[in-house]
């Protein structure tokens, strides 16, 4: 039962570590905005969700039970990302590849998804949530 609910999640659950990731990458970028020779960074966000969903599950470790009642472990997959250069629009003489503008629009923009995903978990539990009471 318990790992048909981690299936049922693990998109949402993709989506908002991926979403935090790039929301500090993106953080990290517009804090070094000034600092010489900084290359801005970015993640493919599409391309890492998708790796995220096709991953294999990861093998099952045998945890020492010391009474029935325990649950069986089951490890967190790790998510996988690249972080990459952003291409530079318009460096600065200092070799800083930081476009604040294009930085502070990244950032409402995946704000903006992040809460989205949210929105998203909230109404995949409030079905479960029903769908329990309604038996």
């Amino acid at each position: 039962m318990l790992s048909k609910l981690d299936a049922f999640f693990a998109p949402d659950e993709a989506a908002l570590k991926l979403r935090g990731m790039r929301q500090e990458v993106i953080a990290s970028n517009i804090a070094n905005g000034d600092t010489p020779g900084y290359k801005a960074r970015d993640i493919d966000f599409g391309q890492a969700y998708q790796r995220a969903l096709s991953a294999a599950q990861p093998a099952r470790l045998q945890m020492t039970q010391t009474d029935p009642r325990h649950l069986g472990g089951n490890p967190k997959q790790q998510l996988e990302t690249d972080l990459l250069y952003r291409n530079d629009l318009q460096p600065s003489i200092d070799g800083n590849t930081v476009d604040m503008n294009t930085e502070m629009a990244n950032f409402a923009d995946n704000a903006v998804h992040y809460q989205a995903s949210l929105t998203f978990m909230q109404q995949h539990i409030a079905g479960l949530r029903a769908a329990l009471q309604t038996q």
